[in-house]
């Protein structure tokens, strides 16, 4: 594979926010282009010399047609933790298994599987390597792994799974509109416990370069985590951030433990869109070692956490409040937030 003349690549999820930013490289490195998503491109989105279709992953026929003459299928789409239980399972499981299974029928050369590092679960150890046992976490990292299970136990395909922190940049919405939201507006920002554990995010950008040479450049069959090289503490991170946005909005230490149990129950009632990987997270040290794909592709991380915070909520007050009108369930919109909306007039 290690060659980027005359190259089809075919991007599930090709609307959404990591899909977008892909397509976009892509056509910049003169590839070949599909995006393949459920969602129409928005017009003010469009890119030039890409093709787009507008289907359902699940849909095996319209995919089946759109795989003619790719060379290498990137599959990003997933329904997100926020969707109901049966649809995550649906596309994020069965869906990845029906991709897999026609592109392996239309001959596609690689397969890049976007998986997720709840797979992990919370390991005690770190950093999180490539060995760690699996302990997925919620419908979603469940369903996740169990795709990964459905690619490791395929033959005639070579497959890369890439295991991404997660990620920010330009476009991105959902639960980082929300602390954006309370930044703008000068509110306290919740921190769960001491806020000294180590937290590490991941710029888009790199993200989409790392997909670019695994697929070119990795070994067939092998497992990567991504994420920044440089990040620290939740209160140093996010710290500068707030220094950063000069609204006055400050850190505010809470015990974990009712803090946690509170958003629990708001969960279960549908009142708050904070699920359960993002909380019981949040005071817990969460990072992966990034040797592997340093080694075998000379993945360079070029953003630090503090630097991929800052120009996304940057971005968010230039560009990103006009497509917070937008509310939904996926990385590119905001996120109804329930009380949350009502409890942040209190900080």
């Amino acid at each position: 594979m290690q060659t980027k003349q005359n190259m089809t690549w075919l991007i599930t999820g090709g609307a959404g926010f990591l899909g977008l930013h892909l397509c976009r490289f892509l056509i910049e490195q003169k590839q070949q282009v599909i995006s393949y998503d459920i969602a129409a491109i928005p017009a003010n989105e469009k890119i030039d010399g890409l093709i787009e279709v507008t289907a359902d992953i699940r849909d095996g026929l319209a995919f089946k047609k759109a795989l003619q003459g790719v060379d290498i299928v990137v599959h990003c789409a997933a329904a997100l933790p926020l969707a109901k239980p049966e649809e995550i399972n649906s596309v994020n499981a069965q869906g990845a298994n029906l991709v897999l299974d026609c592109s392996k029928q239309a001959g596609v050369k690689r397969f890049i599987y976007i998986g997720t590092t709840a797979v992990y679960g919370m390991p005690k150890f770190h950093p999180i390597d490539e060995e760690t046992p699996l302990d997925p976490m919620g419908y979603y990292g469940i369903a996740k792994a169990k795709a990964e299970e459905y690619l490791q136990q395929s033959q005639g395909i070579e497959w890369i799974i890439i295991r991404p922190k997660s990620f920010i940049g330009t476009g991105r919405l959902g639960i980082f509109q929300i602390l954006f939201d309370w930044i703008e507006q000068g509110r306290k920002i919740p921190v769960f416990g001491s806020g000294d554990n180590r937290f590490q995010l991941l710029w888009v950008e790199d993200l989409v370069e790392a997909i670019y040479r695994a697929a070119l450049y990795a070994p067939a069959s092998n497992i990567y985590n991504i994420g920044a090289k440089e990040f620290n503490t939740v209160n140093i991170d996010v710290g500068a951030l707030l220094e950063a946005a000069g609204t006055g909005s400050r850190l505010l230490h809470v015990p974990s433990k009712p803090l946690k149990f509170i958003l629990r129950v708001l969960e279960m009632v549908h009142l708050s869109p904070v699920y359960r990987w993002v909380y019981d997270t949040a005071d817990q040290d969460s990072f992966v070692s990034i040797q592997k794909a340093e080694k075998d592709f000379q993945y360079s991380p070029q953003f630090s956490n503090q630097k991929s915070l800052i120009e996304t909520y940057q971005w968010y007050l230039k560009d990103g409040k006009k497509m917070s009108e937008s509310i939904g369930t996926g990385h590119r919109v905001a996120w109804k937030q329930g009380i949350l909306g009502i409890v942040k007039h209190l900080f």
